[in-house]
């Protein structure tokens, strides 16, 4: 076991060095460690002469082990504790990790070719030329009120197999990476490193399952990373970021709006139909005159979701990319002096029962001012609704302060980003009531209500619903008649 042996550490050059143990006889066993230029990559050669002697020729195989105790590094914990970990690929196949926020482990057989030890925004790489033949893996987080809390995230270990030859002169080849957990540079030497495989090392950062991740990779970095380059302030480019985003969404954005108008316009002819047939007994039949209405008027009460159907895979999206995003480690704007952490203003050391795991102990102004604009968008939204359920309407001013528990303790970019998209949201409301009059969508629903119609699939196959259910309460009264006929 190499730790129990005094190696001899000698300079080749600038950037190597060989940490040697003479065996005697002329046996020799080493480390060499190279750094590459410009690189955050250091290849590290296990090399030896004569150990026939020593090591016999049948041990086919040598053990490999690998720990850490990650430290604390960022001032958000609540997000570095939930992305740091052990990470790991399979060889020809996907990358997986243990568990982030609890005790886990793991044993298996089959063959990996990288394991890492990560933390929020930095990463420890260890990836193996060949492979690693099996490995256990353990994670262990620090609980809150322990003495290394406070300074450390969890301990990691990695135990595995590698194939050795005592006869060869350089039996086993690897690369370390320790360095950033940036897209484009991780990216970048997954291509590179090993041409014959995709290393996969952007999975290191955790930008959310399928879509979500997609959006992030194709969409959301390719746009941040070019406005970086021009743009040194991270709040400006968060700014012109989400603006990029609300011209993407307009078109959409301004369907919906335009659907709230007509169904403004309609809610006076949906409260007589509502009335005039009254009752469970009636449901299907206003459903009917409603769908016909609807019809008439060219309008669609689904297509004011539309948008959404668009704005919350982006919204999920931007909710994995701020925390993972290592541009906005300790920039500043504003009164914000990191936008990866909270913008904490007022802070204690009190914990309150339930909340503190969540809301932390200090209060965020990013976070409060979305909270606040959530309720002028909560209340502008209401306005614009023709049909309120009876009850939701506190609600839905409760969800907005749900959303301060909860996000008080999350990045302050990210906090920053929804402030903005919902500043930008409720100016478009009142700029598309100034430029869309109801008179004008009267008009033109009165139109379109002279034109021929053709059934759509919705009104077939609401028709055949009714149709069906006259048959059936058609039925339940013969039978009933029939009944009483035999009493």
């Amino acid at each position: 076991d190499t730790k129990n042996f005094y190696f001899t550490p000698i300079l080749m050059g600038d950037t190597a060095v060989m940490m040697q143990l003479d065996l005697g006889n002329g046996s020799k066993w080493g480390i060499k460690y190279t750094l590459k230029p410009d690189s955050y990559i250091v290849d590290m050669d296990v090399v030896q002469e004569n150990m026939q002697g020593v090591i016999p020729a049948n041990i086919p195989t040598m053990d490999f082990a690998w720990t850490q105790r990650i430290n604390r590094h960022e001032e958000g914990k609540m997000f570095e504790e939930q992305n740091s970990g052990l990470y790991y690929k399979f060889l020809g196949g996907d990358v997986d990790n243990l568990s982030e926020t609890t005790k886990d482990k793991e044993d298996f057989s089959d063959k990996f070719k990288w394991v890492s030890f990560k933390n929020q925004f930095f990463s420890s790489v260890l990836i193996a030329d060949k492979q690693f033949t099996g490995a256990k893996m353990v994670s262990t987080p620090f609980e809150k009120g322990t003495s290394l809390y406070q300074d450390y995230l969890k301990d990691v270990s990695f135990s595995s197999e590698l194939d050795y030859n005592s006869a060869e002169a350089n039996p086993a080849s690897f690369k370390f990476f320790f360095g950033p957990n940036l897209y484009e540079l991780l990216d970048d030497y997954s291509e590179t490193l090993y041409p014959d495989e995709d290393l996969e090392l952007t999975r290191l950062l955790p930008l959310g399952w399928s879509l979500f991740r997609w959006i992030n990779e194709y969409f959301v970095i390719p746009i941040f990373d070019f406005l970086s380059k021009y743009i040194s302030n991270a709040g400006i480019v968060i700014l012109l970021l989400t603006l990029i985003i609300k011209l993407v969404l307009a078109p959409f954005q301004f369907k919906s709006f335009i659907s709230q108008a007509k169904m403004r316009v309609l809610a006076p002819d949906i409260k007589a139909i509502n009335d005039k047939y009254p009752g469970q007994e009636n449901a299907m039949v206003r459903s009917q005159k409603t769908m016909e209405l609807y019809s008439r008027a060219g309008a669609n009460p689904m297509s004011g979701c539309l948008p959404m159907l668009f704005m919350m895979p982006i919204l999920f999206a931007m909710f994995k990319f701020f925390p993972s995003c290592i541009q906005l480690r300790g920039e500043s704007f504003l009164w914000a002096h990191d936008l990866s952490a909270p913008d904490a203003i007022v802070s204690w050391t009190a914990q309150i029962p339930f909340i503190t795991n969540y809301f932390g102990n200090h209060i965020s102004l990013f976070c409060l001012l979305m909270t606040v604009t959530n309720i002028l968008y909560t209340k502008v939204t209401m306005a614009s609704s023709s049909n309120q359920m009876p009850g939701m309407k506190w609600m839905m001013y409760l969800m907005p302060l749900m959303f301060l528990v909860f996000f008080n303790n999350y990045a302050s970019g990210l906090s920053y980003y929804y402030f903005l998209s919902l500043l930008i949201t409720i100016l478009e409301s009142y700029a598309c009531r100034l430029l869309v009059k109801e008179d004008q969508v009267r008009a033109a629903m009165a139109e379109k209500a002279k034109q021929p119609k053709k059934k759509g699939w919705w009104a077939k196959k609401l028709e055949e619903a009714q149709r069906q259910q006259k048959a059936m309460m058609e039925e339940q009264q013969r039978r009933g008649r029939n009944s009483k006929g035999r009493g």
